[in-house]
């Protein structure tokens, strides 16, 4: 995608972000340029948020009618993913707790919440962490209810429940410094009452205090950073999150915590790439970053890698290894780790510890 398309493709992100603005174009799009636009939004899991700028669009800049049916059927279909997702997460919630569990929603659909329009936002499965001794207590009532699960990679455990993938993990948070274990527990003690509820289906379903959403959402993005690259999706989970939350937030107390969590100075980059090219208003950011902060060679790298690293033209024609789950993944790895390196250094060093860890050796089994 050419530069001036690529310009075209976030007008019409931030339009259907926030629903609002009206699109510079001088000349009308072709065929060509729209199913180029589709073909990314789709590659970044965005295709509902580029469709919520529709309305907001002169008529000679619409794509062709042709186009926009397809793509009018593509969000029926979105929309009745998250249909059924709704229905499994509040049956699964109920059940959990019938059974003495206290489940948490990650990400997903609890994000999708924060959205001008939830059911247009793609969720892939269903994320759910738990309190204390939570993560067993599932497992065991899955072994007996629903004993088709495997244990996974990232002290995690996936399935499919009535058609929908569920993943349950150990960790709340994505971080892959022990150094922090000890602050996170701590964290989530001190936050225990400020958990926030989004109904759905009629049942409350348990989600972090904000605070701890942010750090939730904004590791999540940094440890796919760090691995083969993240879409524009998740960033733009961070965005409506920041907006929706901030004046419930102490900024202060959230900047220590990134701070503390060793994240501090990728935040900022994070932060300012919200604003400039998400529009994420400035008065939703909870603390300045420096005006030196430099954050096109990451916006380049999340355009091009694509939805976790899958879509990524730049090695399409590279090797692929048994051992590896992307083409030419030691190169990836290595280049990610350059980068982040100099912004999060304990995640970045203490990925390739953690990974094989967890894969070889913190997997569960009977």
């Amino acid at each position: 995608m050419d530069s001036q398309l690529r310009d075209i493709f976030f007008q019409l992100l931030r339009i259907g972000l926030w629903g609002k603005g009206k699109l510079s174009l001088g000349d009308s799009l072709t065929e060509n340029n729209w199913i180029t636009i589709r073909k990314y939004a789709a590659n970044h899991t965005v295709e509902g948020i580029i469709y919520d700028s529709f309305p907001y669009l002169e008529e000679h800049q619409l794509p062709p009618q042709s186009l926009r049916m397809k793509w009018a059927a593509r969000m029926d279909q979105i929309e009745r993913h998250n249909a059924k997702m709704n229905e499994v997460i509040a049956e699964q919630f109920s059940l959990f707790r019938e059974h003495g569990i206290r489940p948490i929603l990650q990400k997903g659909q609890g994000v999708a919440s924060y959205y001008r329009i939830p059911e247009h936002r793609i969720s892939g499965d269903i994320d759910w962490c738990f309190e204390s001794d939570g993560y067993m207590q599932a497992r065991n009532f899955l072994k007996h209810n629903h004993p088709i699960f495997q244990d996974t990679a990232g002290f995690s455990l996936d399935y499919h429940w009535k058609g929908i993938h569920v993943e349950h993990h150990k960790r709340i948070f994505d971080f892959r410094s022990p150094l922090v274990k000890g602050y996170l527990k701590k964290l989530l003690a001190n936050y225990k009452d400020q958990q926030e509820r989004v109904l759905i289906h009629g049942v409350p379903i348990r989600l972090l205090a904000p605070e701890l959403q942010l750090l939730q959402v904004n590791i999540h993005i940094l440890k796919h950073l760090i691995t083969y690259g993240i879409g524009l999706r998740q960033f733009c989970d961070s965005a409506r999150l920041y907006y929706s939350v901030s004046a419930q937030i102490d900024s202060q107390v959230l900047k220590k915590i990134y701070q503390k969590t060793g994240i501090l100075k990728w935040t900022h980059n994070l932060h300012k790439l919200l604003e400039k090219d998400l529009g994420l208003p400035k008065t939703a950011i909870p603390f300045p970053y420096p005006e030196d902060t430099d954050t096109q060679w990451m916006l380049d790298e999340v355009w091009s890698s694509g939805n976790f690293g899958f879509h990524d033209a730049r090695y399409e024609e590279s090797k692929k290894s048994s051992n590896f789950a992307r083409p030419d993944s030691p190169r990836r790895l290595w280049q990610n780790f350059k980068r982040y390196f100099k912004y999060a250094p304990q995640e970045a060093i203490a990925f390739p510890i953690m990974h094989t860890y967890s894969k070889f050796i913190g997997k569960d089994s009977d």
